[in-house]
């Protein structure tokens, strides 16, 4: 989910795109993994004998969907579907599924920019990115950002550049 190139200003370049880490995406892959183990061990144990086999077969199957859909086919669509993309103008945010939801930062109003990273996001390679504008939004918080140091040294020096004036990156 990244800007159309005709969506970029003149003169303004896609320096990153990316998505949130992909660590988002673990529990959504367990889910998928022990709910097919479970409806599998669960068909195996139905009595194929038994009158309402079918219906049983049918209800496993169908308790499985839902839950798959649930619990891992909707967190992928909801990462796939959320980008973040930095320009040498600004930086966007956009997610959703059915509705989508898009933040603008230009580049000129970012104050202050922070990353936190706990134990396992430094083994990871990924934190928690704060950027603060002077915007009517003030701080946005964005979680699970990969590679966050070059997310961050990027920002930095996009914001430097388009402070000197420099805003091509030239």
């Amino acid at each position: 989910m990244t800007i159309p190139d005709h969506h970029l200003t003149q003169g303004e370049r896609r320096v990153r795109s990316f998505h949130p880490h992909w660590k988002r995406l673990v529990g959504p892959v367990a889910a998928l993994v022990l709910v097919a183990a479970a409806s599998g061990a669960a068909l195996l144990l139905v009595p194929g004998g038994w009158e309402y086999s079918f219906y049983a077969r049918i209800a496993v199957c169908a308790i499985a969907l839902v839950l798959l859909v649930v619990w891992s086919f909707v967190p992928y669509l909801q990462w796939k579907n959320t980008g973040y993309v930095l320009t040498t103008h600004r930086f966007t945010i956009s997610s959703g599924v059915l509705n989508k939801s898009t933040d603008e930062i230009p580049m000129a109003k970012v104050n202050t920019v922070s990353s936190d990273q706990t134990f396992v996001e430094r083994l990871l390679g990924c934190g928690t990115l704060t950027v603060e504008s002077a915007g009517d939004r003030g701080q946005i918080v964005l979680r699970d950002i990969p590679h966050i140091q070059e997310v961050r040294a990027d920002l930095f020096r996009l914001l430097e550049d388009a402070t000197d004036g420099d805003i091509d990156g030239r």
